[in-house]
Order: C-alpha cells, then structure tokens, then sequence
C-alpha cells in the first residue's frame, strides 16, 4: 500500500495500471503452476471443481509467452512490479515466519490488525467466542 502510495505520488495512474497489470499476470501464472503440482504431487485430496490438466497447461503456455513480450518490451516496468512485489517479503518475515515474537511487536501486529478491519468494515470470528444468533 505504501509503495502504490508513493507511485500514485510521482508517476502517472496509466504507471500503476502497468505495474499492476504485470503482478496480476505474474500472481495468476504463479498459481496456476501451484494447480499443476497439486495435482501431480497430491492427486487424492478433494477438490471441489476438476478440469482437464490440458487446459492449464495450455493457459501457462500463452502466460509465458504474455510475460516473456512484456519482460522483453518493458523491462522497467516489470523490474518495478518486481520490487513492489518484493516489498512484501519482510512483511511475511515479520508477521508470519517469525514466532517467537518480543509482545510489543505481537501488541503492535494485533492493533494494526484491528485498525485495518475497522478501516475497511470486516471482522474475523475470534476463537473461543461463540457467535449470536
């Protein structure tokens, strides 16, 4: 969020649309591939909807080419996406692979957590707490 505020700041909206448009491609291609090696490493656990692996396999194959043109034709733009991306790495270090946390940061995380849902109206159930009817 930081990182597209400061872009919004300096360059133009049709930059961001760019930048955006390329982690968008690259986030679906990405998980597509993540489709195929379920499917080929844990074949037996339920899924609610199946389709013919031809169909990925042939959506990775037009991905790749849509994302070789784009690194090809605009190799700034896509080194960008990259690295707002990659702004997301110490986030996950922080927050999630990091456990044995001091509480202030704990206390820190939860009050951002809950200004966060606040902010944009949605609440998690918590646990141990039953629900209202």
């Amino acid at each position: 969020c930081l990182a597209t505020l400061i872009i919004m700041l300096v360059g133009d909206t049709y930059t961001l649309i760019n930048y955006v448009s390329f982690i968008n491609y690259l986030c679906y291609g990405v998980t597509i591939i993540g489709l195929i090696v379920l499917r080929w490493k844990k074949p037996k656990i339920f899924r609610p909807i199946k389709v013919n692996l031809l169909i990925p396999i042939t959506y990775l194959a037009f991905w790749a080419f849509l994302l070789i043109f784009s690194l090809y034709s605009e190799p700034i733009v896509c080194g960008v996406g990259l690295i707002i991306i990659l702004t997301g790495v110490p986030v996950f270090f922080l927050g999630v692979y990091w456990r044995n946390k001091p509480k202030c940061v704990n206390r820190l995380i939860e009050s951002m957590t809950c200004w966060g849902q606040k902010l944009c109206f949605v609440v998690y159930p918590q646990e141990g707490v039953a629900e209202e009817e």
